[in-house]
């Protein structure tokens, strides 16, 4: 192996200051609310870097450690450790209490009762499923134990440990949720800045495209005016051997047919082509892998790869993925991934279903290896990532979930759902919960992917959910009637799929400043609501409700729509506080639940007072990115600051200062006063000016709007959408080095007063398939002050669903 090839720059050791020790027991005081803990009868502990844990070079910490009666006692501001020495770790004799608040005490071997983190894949999942420990829980503490892993060796390879030491960790950070994940990832090493094509949509499906039908499904798309930036091929790119030896069809996980590394001339006749115009196109192309079959003799390079592992090509013997040895990894890597990247694939997707036993390696002339302890898709996670950002690029990977630390190697596939609202409804609560343990960007299979049945709809509601998700992928299972191409839905609801895919390209300046924050400032994307409302018990009753970014919640509708009203339902927990809804500017007082109904056009996402979300323009095409037109929604309520991030995209070299920042201000009183500041950094990614389109939503109608730049005030043009509480100013030609103010002055006030609710309850009347009578009867009743009893009065079914959407409406009224 080439001296360095696999190797990861960790951390392992710790500060001599930080650490307790005895003859046969260690302890590390990471944080004051961290600590690891090691009995090695030996003596002899572990410093190099674990599977898990790559960095404990954390900082030297205020503690205290005295020893009495042979009792050891370490303290911190927040947790007290007592060992009784002599005895490996045990419950008689190693216990840590949290001193703050729930005060909460682990004795060991002790259940922590955690939160629900994720799991490794969604295979033929149909709803909900079991899920692995996060590294949270309500008791305040949880415990890692970390025993088992391998340990990294200097030169990048791997080493078993020791057998009976232990290696355990304590996390004591009580419901400090968001401080436990932020130290778990400086343990861990930070989630990488993912290169912006990711965050766009993905086009995918298990399907045996020609060269020339996917070319034509690409310019569809682009006529259509629906964006994507990922183009992913399934198996069917490469080719199926066509005699299969019988030694290669012993065990029910070997499927000849999923490894393969030729391209198929039947299906791509010129690949190079192929993959020059997706580029043309300015898509990035990821394949499919399944490599536990090895290199057969079919292959084009099985000449070249044979010769490099030692076998003689006339043989036509199997070239075993031998994926335990550094030496057949490096001509894995430049025998058959690296001249494809030089072709035009941009990234790999690993499809990995061949279990953990090693099974494809083992014969006669090779037994079992201790490092096949080692979970053989953490591995292949691991040196991917490694490999594909070599020159530079940013680390982007596609596999699935391996354990804890998989949030080092984005982006997660969780596999093959089933097609069913069942499916929907558990995604939400699994992306949510998957923070849990750091791990940021799942991608789903949005639409579902296999069996179920058909509902449009659903897929729409689906897309949705991708939109607000971490990655948005279509993908569908190899039947001819399960693509998600938007156009074979029906046709009223292929245009809001559409309007959708556009509004995931809208979003991109904001999804992209959460995609630095999760890098920079060690802060997921997607958060359960109980991480900002650790102590409120309806914040753990709200499973698919989560935080989008930093501005706005989403409590995603995953159930029909009622076939009277047209509205479908969805249950929200509003914290304490003002909360405003996105698109139509209605404001909610918080400290309560209710349901909410949403044609399939809308959707539940509530902005949190003074919110601030920068989006860019959709004018067609699918870059992404540094526009010149901006669009910038700032919700009423309360003051706010919000940065935007911007760089190259692709490249790692915004390490080096390559990137710009650009600060935008809320301050809310009697007037409204926006300020979109000059950007820092490197103006030259930017526009040299801009032209921003304000909205400002949850807004009264203002007397006037005034425009401020370069230190001289003039009144503004304005418009007001009441429908939408919206105010509209455009502000034209701002240099990127330049301030700009928006001062909106009210008339008694500027938050908006629900106006519109009347209106709005009227349309709901009015589109309900129920009897007329029944209307009138309804509507009379909502004009008198006091109209609980028309509840009691309208005992029908229908006319309940009816009264249930309208009651929202009047709850609004009562704010």
């Amino acid at each position: 192996m080439k001296k360095g090839r696999f190797k990861w720059e960790t951390r392992g050791k710790a500060l001599a200051e930080n650490i307790v020790a005895g003859a046969d027991y260690r302890f590390t005081v990471l944080t004051p609310k961290m600590i690891r803990m090691e009995y090695a009868e030996d003596g002899i502990f572990e410093d190099r870097a674990s599977q898990k844990f790559f960095y404990r070079d954390f900082s030297a910490n205020d503690f205290s450690s005295v020893k009495e009666n042979g009792v050891l006692k370490i303290e911190t501001s927040d947790i007290l450790l007592e060992y009784t020495e002599g005895k490996r770790f045990c419950r008689e004799n190693l216990s840590v209490a949290l001193k703050n608040f729930p005060a909460s005490v682990w004795r060991f071997g002790e259940n922590a009762d955690q939160l629900k983190g994720t799991a490794q894949t969604l295979d033929l999942a149909n709803g909900e499923i079991p899920l692995q420990d996060g590294v949270c829980s309500r008791n305040g503490y949880t415990v890692i134990d970390d025993s088992d892993s391998l340990v990294l060796t200097d030169d990048g390879w791997f080493d078993i440990r020791e057998e009976g030491k232990q290696d355990i960790y304590f996390f004591g950070y009580g419901h400090g949720y968001l401080e436990c994940v932020k130290d778990y990832y400086r343990l861990t090493g930070a989630p990488p800045l993912l290169p912006d094509y990711a965050l766009g949509n993905w086009w995918s499906r298990y399907y045996n495209y020609t060269q020339e039908e996917y070319c034509a499904l690409i310019e569809r798309f682009e006529r259509e005016n629906i964006p994507f930036s990922v183009a992913v091929v399934d198996m069917g790119w490469h080719t199926q051997p066509k005699d299969i030896p019988e030694n290669r069809i012993d065990d029910p996980r070997n499927n000849p047919g999923w490894t393969g590394y030729t391209w198929n001339k039947e299906l791509f006749p010129d690949y190079k082509a192929f993959l020059k115009f997706l580029k043309v196109h300015n898509l990035k192309t990821t394949l499919n892998l399944h490599p536990a079959q090895g290199v057969g003799c079919h292959e084009v390079m099985y000449e070249k790869m044979a010769r490099a592992c030692g076998i003689n090509p006339e043989s036509r013997k199997l070239v075993k993925f031998d994926c335990l040895n550094p030496e057949f990894m490096e001509h894995y890597f430049d025998i058959i991934h690296h001249p494809y990247e030089e072709d035009g694939v941009d990234f790999w997707w690993l499809d990995w279903q061949q279990g953990s036993d090693y099974w494809w390696v083992h014969d006669e002339t090779h037994p079992a290896s201790p490092l096949e302890k080692m979970n053989p898709l953490w591995l292949l996670n691991h040196l991917h990532i490694l490999d594909i950002s070599r020159n530079g690029k940013r680390p982007m990977f596609f596999s699935r979930y391996s354990g804890l630390g998989s949030h080092r190697y984005p982006v997660g596939f969780s596999g093959d759902t089933v097609v069913t609202w069942e499916s929907l409804d558990f995604q939400p609560y699994f992306t949510a919960n998957a923070s849990n343990v750091g791990y940021s960007w799942w991608s789903h299979d949005i639409g579902g992917h296999r069996e179920g049945y058909r509902d449009d709809e659903m897929v729409v509601r689906w897309m949705q959910l991708g939109v607000l998700s971490p990655i948005n992928r279509l993908h569908s299972a190899i039947n001819l009637f399960t693509g998600k191409e938007p156009w074979n839905l029906h046709p009223y609801l292929a245009e809001i799929a559409k309007k959708w895919l556009r509004f995931r390209y809208k979003l991109f300046p904001y999804i992209y400043t959460m995609n630095y924050r999760n890098h920079a400032e060690l802060t997921p994307m997607i958060l359960p609501m109980y991480y900002s409302h650790p102590e409120k018990d309806a914040a753990y009753s709200c499973p698919n409700q989560y935080w989008f970014g930093s501005e706005f919640f989403v409590s995603p509708i995953t159930e029909k729509a009622n076939r009277t009203t047209f509205l479908a339902k969805s249950r929200v927990w509003f914290p304490k506080g003002k909360w405003i809804d996105a698109f139509n500017g209605f404001v909610y007082s918080g400290d309560r639940e209710t349901d909410v109904y949403r044609t399939v056009e809308q959707y539940p996402i509530f902005a949190k007072a003074g919110a601030i979300v920068p989006m860019e323009r959709f004018e067609g095409g699918n870059s992404l990115g540094r526009k010149t037109d901006m669009e910038l929604y700032v919700f009423a309520g309360a003051d706010n600051t919000f940065t935007m991030y911007e760089d190259e995209g692709e490249y790692s070299r915004f390490e080096n200062g390559v990137w710009a920042k650009t600060n935008i201000e809320l301050k809310w009183g009697d007037a409204a006063e926006i300020k979109i500041c000059a950007a820092e950094g490197d103006r030259s990614l930017l526009p040299e000016k801009r032209n921003w389109t304000v909205k400002l939503r949850g807004f009264k109608r203002p007397q006037c709007v005034k425009i401020s730049t370069n230190g001289i005030e003039s009144e503004a043009e304005f418009g007001y959408d009441e429908e939408h509480a919206t105010v509209t100013v455009a502000v034209n030609g701002i240099g990127t080095d330049s301030d700009v103010k928006i001062i909106c002055i009210g008339n008694n006030g500027l938050l908006y007063d629900n106006s519109f609710t009347r209106q709005r309850i009227f349309n709901i009347i009015l589109h309900s398939q129920i009897g007329y009578p029944t209307k009138m009867k309804i509507w009379e009743y909502l004009k008198r002050p006091v109209h609980n009893r028309l509840f009691m009065t309208c005992t029908e079914p229908e006319q309940q669903v009816l009264l249930r959407a309208v009651e929202e409406m009047l709850g609004l009224e009562e704010k």
